[in-house]
């Protein structure tokens, strides 16, 4: 068993509410344990990953945010800075599931979101579940 966090970017909170259970969900089912944590903002979830992983306290993370077009330039900083961030981090040897939608709109971040629809919270936790295997392989 393995113990992960899921970190949020709360800002359309009935959409994380839905990725949030498909993760904790997803990681329950495999048998580990999960905390999560709230941040303000997309761009501040990979600086909380990083800081908990110095923790030393979790094996593996979730990232989960929805980041949706506005009218202007943001959403491309938003979106592009917080997955380079995120995969920095991945290629450090951090396992984490990215679960931060980028949509055009709500009603793409729902269907996406809803555990009984596309469940990208559950993929993301998925992804992070394999890559902690893949670090235990590779050690």
């Amino acid at each position: 068993m393995a113990r992960f966090l899921i970190v949020e970017a709360r800002f359309y909170g009935h959409l994380n509410d839905m990725l949030i259970d498909g993760a904790r969900n997803a990681l329950r089912d495999a048998g580990h344990e999960v905390d999560v944590i709230t941040v303000p903002g997309a761009l501040e979830v990979p600086g909380a990953i990083a800081l908990a992983a110095e923790s030393g306290q979790y094996d593996g993370f979730v990232a989960i945010g929805v980041v949706i077009r506005g009218e202007t330039y943001h959403f491309e900083i938003v979106a592009g800075e917080s997955a380079r961030a995120i995969m920095a981090l991945t290629m450090d040897g951090i396992p984490i599931g990215n679960g931060i939608l980028t949509t055009e709109n709500e009603e793409q971040a729902l269907v996406r979101a809803d555990p009984a629809q596309k469940n990208k919270g559950g993929e993301a936790a998925q992804a992070a579940i394999r890559l902690l295997e893949l670090r235990e392989q590779f050690a």
